[in-house]
């Protein structure tokens, strides 16, 4: 690719795939942290409500 604007456009689509492959790797590193934090609160007894409300709830058959 050579032309009067082929260093804006490389530089672009560069720019473009680092934006990209960031957000991937703070999805990744952002996933790994919150199942560490939930397994932490698991560990310690701490349930989510919905799994507290199926347990306490009266069976109506």
């Amino acid at each position: 690719m050579t032309g009067p604007y082929a260093a804006y456009i490389l530089s672009a689509y560069g720019f473009s795939a680092l934006a990209i492959i960031g957000l991937a790797l703070w999805i990744g590193l952002d996933s790994r942290a919150q199942k560490r934090a939930l397994a932490d609160l698991e560990a310690r007894g701490i349930r989510r409500r919905s799994a507290r409300a199926d347990q306490t709830a009266p069976s109506s058959r």
